[in-house]
């Protein structure tokens, strides 16, 4: 499992907020600078960050939020764009009365963090998105189209599929609609072919991108992607896969807590 909470630990704050039209599950670990953390796909806070929370709510007050269709949150009609996710953001800080906070997202929630970035530049400190992209050209060829006798060592796993799914039955208020939101999320990640390099260009947040050195995004991709966005540094995590990312917390967590800590 890529991470999980004892059972019997609650967070310090859980609640909902009124946000766009949906009702948006969040949890707040600590005190400290705010810190809001994205899931990937299919994911859910626990199963994403779980492992890493009470390290990081040690020096962060930690906003952790389930994104639109995402464990607690129900799903709505309307459409799952990376623009509506990021646009939920700064209305969920406006609910919580944090006027800025940095962002750590992981895979779509890194593609959410970025895309806030972009379109909400004044509610954003500092910024690490991690195996994320910019074209969805950007992938190995064997994640959009994969041939007899591809490599599957980059492809989640029958078990990793399996986690999404129990995790969402936990939690998710329509534990049935699992396969809707593997439907309607798929294409979401290809959002990102809309993005003008101009666009990528304007993010001025300190930013740190992350990518497994087995990632779904190919290397000379996440390098060109740095150099888009202006200081962007670029860590290669080794021995990752995209899901493994979450799961090098011993290289992870240090990485992330050193580029938090530095002073704009």
């Amino acid at each position: 499992m890529t991470g999980a909470r004892d059972g019997n630990t609650l967070p310090a704050t859980a609640g909902y907020a009124n946000v766009n039209g949906l009702r948006m599950y969040y949890e707040i670990h600590g005190t400290g600078s705010p810190l809001v953390v994205l899931h990937g796909g299919l994911m859910t806070i626990d199963l994403a960050f779980g492992a890493m929370l009470p390290a990081l709510a040690a020096g962060h007050q930690v906003i952790a939020v389930e994104l639109q269709g995402h464990g607690h949150t129900a799903d709505t009609e309307r459409a799952l764009t990376l623009d509506n996710l990021a646009d939920d953001i700064p209305v969920l800080l406006d609910e919580l009365g944090i006027e800025r906070a940095d962002l750590f997202g992981f895979s779509l929630g890194g593609l959410t963090a970025l895309r806030v970035a972009m379109r909400h530049p004044e509610r954003v400190g500092r910024l690490v998105a991690a195996a994320t992209h910019y074209r969805s050209g950007g992938y190995h060829p064997e994640i959009r189209n994969p041939q007899p006798g591809d490599s599957a060592d980059r492809m989640p796993t029958q078990e990793d599929f399996q986690q999404w799914q129990d995790a969402y039955a936990r939690v998710a208020p329509n534990p049935e609609q699992f396969f809707e939101l593997v439907a309607k999320a798929s294409p979401t990640p290809d959002d990102v072919d809309q993005w003008s390099e101009a666009e990528i260009g304007s993010i001025a947040a300190p930013t740190l991108l992350i990518i497994g050195d087995n990632d779904f995004v190919r290397l000379d991709h996440a390098a060109a992607m740095s150099d888009l966005i202006p200081g962007a540094q670029l860590a290669v995590l080794p021995g990752a896969t995209h899901m493994g990312v979450l799961r090098r917390s011993d290289l992870l967590l240090p990485m992330v807590e050193t580029f938090l800590s530095q002073k704009d």
